[in-house]
């Protein structure tokens, strides 16, 4: 679909005449407030920080995946309760919608979108809404609707009104062209899944906001995040999720990776905070919009082995699904993420024994309360 959608005359025009090969805009011509969609506007393309403003009013797409519901709990914790919407096109369990505002939100409904970031004031949006690496493969359209229109819906709506956006990006956003040993922040990018494609999008796409519009456009590619409290969605690392939840429900595990598939992992404690310290550092900090991050890299064997020092009677048996195994390959082994922790200070705090610890703890806690019910 175009990409700009209900351009006014006016519009037109100004494309036309700075559009043909100039400079950039510069500071003073962004206080025109171009937006894809409108030419006129009252917002200010750059979003306020915390010295400025009392605390962000955060609206989380797709938020009763993997990460949303635990970063809206952390902002939640950090800003207040009603400060953070989670948004999503399903209904939500009841310990959701009771632990603080959710409101239904389709990104590929612009309008409805729009209207929940100026009824509510939003000044930051996580975009989460997205199909993952597996899930995409299988239905594409639906990956490409969701993953790119959804992305420019979300993009216009943040330039339009002035919001600070985070989406994230991923070890897919990388091909087999691209160095597998620790893989640069920059470097070639020649992904061959639709998800990978439609995260190297997203990321290009927001620079291009950012320098032609002035949207404080923030990115983080996420390695495997390893999570306790939700169950698997698609993604070619969820065999590291499913791995725990297998050991302490039935003590039997079916991987569907090749035992010394070598990939980047991170536990969500990590992520979430990672993700909250990239939306608050102040803009001057970034060198770069898209950062790569990293804590620890492991095959299925490793982890097996680790989690057989909690659980000996553990089985490990495989069963190679091509598709999965053919993304893996096709993936990094290893991240590089020195400019993260030059720039804004990242650090991750659990390596594969305190994530097994952690995430087997959990899941027992959790069984034998469900067992208990």
């Amino acid at each position: 679909m175009p990409f700009v959608r209900a351009v006014t005359k006016a519009t037109g025009q100004v494309l036309l005449t700075t559009g043909c090969g100039c400079e950039p805009f510069s500071a003073s011509a962004r206080s025109i407030s171009i937006s894809p969609r409108q030419v006129m506007s009252d917002a200010s393309f750059h979003s306020v920080s915390f010295s400025e403003a009392d605390h962000p009013k955060v609206l989380i797409t797709g938020g009763l995946g993997q990460l949303g519901v635990g970063l809206a709990k952390l902002l939640r914790k950090r800003f207040g309760k009603n400060n953070v919407i989670l948004s999503d096109i399903r209904k939500p369990p009841n310990h959701v919608y009771h632990s603080g505002p959710f409101m239904y939100s389709d990104v590929l409904d612009y309008k409805n979108l729009r209207e929940i970031v100026v009824n509510n004031r939003i000044t930051w949006i996580v975009h989460y809404s997205a199909l993952l690496s597996a899930v995409g493969e299988a239905n594409v359209t639906l990956a490409r609707d969701v993953n790119i229109t959804g992305l420019h819906n979300v993009l216009d709506v943040a330039a339009e009104h002035g919001v600070r956006l985070f989406i994230p990006s991923t070890i897919g956003a990388f091909g087999p062209t691209s160095p597998r040993d620790s893989t640069p922040d920059l470097c070639i990018q020649r992904p061959r899944t639709i998800y990978g494609v439609s995260k190297v999008h997203a990321e290009l796409m927001g620079e291009y906001y950012h320098h032609r519009y002035g949207l404080d456009f923030r990115c983080l590619r996420y390695p495997g995040i390893i999570s306790a409290d939700s169950q698997p969605g698609g993604g070619t690392t969820d065999y590291a999720v499913q791995m725990f939840h297998d050991a302490v429900k039935t003590g039997k595990f079916v991987c569907n990776l090749k035992p010394d598939t070598r990939l980047p992992m991170m536990f969500i404690d990590d992520c979430l905070r990672a993700t909250l310290e990239v939306m608050d550092i102040p803009a001057e900090m970034l060198t770069m919009r898209t950062y790569n991050i990293n804590a620890m890299s492991f095959s299925p064997e490793e982890l097996a082995c680790e989690v057989q020092k909690h659980m000996p009677d553990l089985q490990i048996t495989y069963d190679i699904d091509p598709v999965r195994q053919a993304i893996a390959d096709s993936w990094p082994k290893k991240f590089e993420d020195n400019n993260a922790r030059k720039d804004w200070g990242w650090k991750h705090e659990y390596n594969l024994p305190e994530l097994v610890q952690a995430m087997l703890n959990f899941i027992s806690l959790d069984s034998r309360a469900a067992n208990a019910n």
